[in-house]
């Protein structure tokens, strides 16, 4: 019977190597530019909508400069996963966190993109006074576009399946804002020339923000790609424009 002195102790774990440790740091910092982005593009939904309803023209030239701004972070956050998979061997779990970011930053920007068109509508309708009951509709549709976008960005953030995979659900409450919206148009146009062009701005205002709701359901399902491995179905890539 051995000695007491001579049991042996369970081996002491390995630190993890200091490339995997830069690696997973690398992975983080990546992750959180993907929120930040997000953030700025939250708030310019919400500053295109404010331009629009205000018919700030000054404000328009800030939505377009921040467009500006997001997309070169975006730029420099692809090119650093680029990096990554060029210089590292990412393992399944961190694959799939790289493939779902370089999706997200194409929802996000296309997003951002979505804002600088909204708030240049601001010009195309200047000085027209939208009608109150478009007006409010459109103040919804905003609203609505940032909740999803931040729902979704916090899907990504904390890996949460479940509210991901809820954002079609909530993207039904746009849809109808929508539908809302174009009935509103047709009953306050007149159907001269000019009423004729501000229906079709008007219109399209309402295809931009149901367009934003769209990319923030699509992030939840490139979410859920990153946490199960279940990739985005043909018809939420369809739905979303993808």
């Amino acid at each position: 019977m051995p000695d007491h002195d001579d049991v042996l102790e369970p081996p002491t774990p390995e630190p993890p190597s200091e490339t995997r440790r830069t690696f997973t740091e690398h992975i983080d910092e990546i992750r959180g530019d993907v929120i930040k982005l997000a953030g700025l593009t939250s708030e310019q939904i919400g500053a295109c909508t404010q331009a629009l309803l205000d018919a700030d023209l000054t404000a328009v030239g800030r939505v377009v400069a921040e467009g500006q701004t997001i997309d070169s972070l975006r730029e420099s956050t692809e090119y650093r996963v680029y990096e990554l998979f060029a210089t590292q061997q990412p393992m399944a779990g961190d694959l799939r966190t790289l493939l779902a970011v370089l999706r997200i930053l194409q929802e996000i920007q296309l997003t951002a993109d979505l804002a600088v068109t909204i708030s240049k509508a601001t010009r195309r309708l200047y000085p027209g006074q939208l009608p109150p009951k478009v007006r409010g509709l459109i103040e919804r549709m905003g609203a609505q576009a940032a909740i999803q976008l931040n729902l979704a960005i916090d899907a990504f953030a904390d890996l949460e399946v479940a509210i991901a995979s809820a954002l079609p659900d909530m993207d039904d409450v746009m849809d109808d804002l929508q539908k809302e919206l174009f009935r509103s148009i047709f009953e306050s146009s007149t159907a001269d020339e000019a009423g004729i062009q501000r229906a079709v701005q008007l219109a399209l205002l309402g295809r931009y923000y149901e367009r934003t709701a769209d990319h923030a359901v699509l992030i939840g399902a490139w979410t859920r790609f990153m946490v199960t491995g279940e990739f985005p179905s043909r018809a939420e890539q369809s739905d979303s424009g993808a």
